[in-house]
């Protein structure tokens, strides 16, 4: 599992060196900079809306976590991956989101006296492929209060960017792809148990986690 430790000490960076087009750490300070001038006037705090390993490893310190909805996106394993959990031999999807829809995930409010140092990491953890445009985008909390939140939405300019999301395009892939952080399958299956865990559905991940199910390569 990702751990802070591993993004401090440039391990995590090192895994993706070989790689093409990797950002480098000052690109990637650049894009948040960029993406906080952006911030909406008048809102309070900063709030990260995790819809994938966010949610059950979140790895930043923040002072308040609610189950949340963010509106005008939805998952999508969009995103082609030949590292990380999967290889260039077993290529596998990586989770994104597009344009469209509704999204069930966790909002995370970040602490103001630690805000830029867990930004840094999310940045990092997120944007050392820019596979993603970090997003300020609208977000209701399961108990009404409606916030803004960064969402790490699918940058469809990428050539990283697989337009054909559709279930049976994606199982074969998810099914047997690993690498060294561990299967494309138990990334799907953690997420899915994620949901359950935070007493919300999605269609589109339940479908793909049965079908996975349904290939042997992809049981884990």
């Amino acid at each position: 599992m990702l751990t802070r430790q591993a993004i401090h000490s440039g391990e995590y960076l090192d895994h993706f060196e070989s790689l093409p087009n990797l950002w480098t750490a000052d690109r990637i300070e650049t894009s948040l900079k960029e993406t906080l001038k952006s911030r909406p006037k008048g809102i309070g705090g900063v709030w990260i809306f995790a819809y994938g390993s966010l949610m059950w490893n979140p790895m930043v310190n923040f002072e308040r976590r609610q189950v949340a909805t963010l509106h005008g996106w939805h998952r999508s394993f969009c995103l082609h991956m030949e590292i990380g959990r999967a290889s260039p031999d077993m290529p596998g999807r990586m989770l994104a989101l597009e344009s469209g829809g509704h999204t069930h995930g966790v909002a995370l409010k970040l602490c103001p006296a630690t805000m830029g140092e867990e930004l840094r990491l999310i940045w990092i953890r997120e944007m050392v492929l820019g596979s993603y445009t970090p997003t300020w985008a609208p977000v209701t909390l399961d108990d009404g209060t409606e916030v803004h939140a960064i969402a790490f939405v699918a940058d469809t300019s990428r050539e990283q960017y697989a337009a054909d999301s559709r279930v049976a395009t994606v199982a074969p892939l998810v099914a047997s792809a690993s690498g060294k952080f561990g299967s494309n399958a138990e990334y799907l299956f953690k997420l899915r148990d994620a949901l359950k865990e935070c007493n919300v559905r999605d269609t589109y991940v339940e479908a793909l986690a049965g079908e996975v199910l349904r290939i042997p390569a992809g049981r884990v």
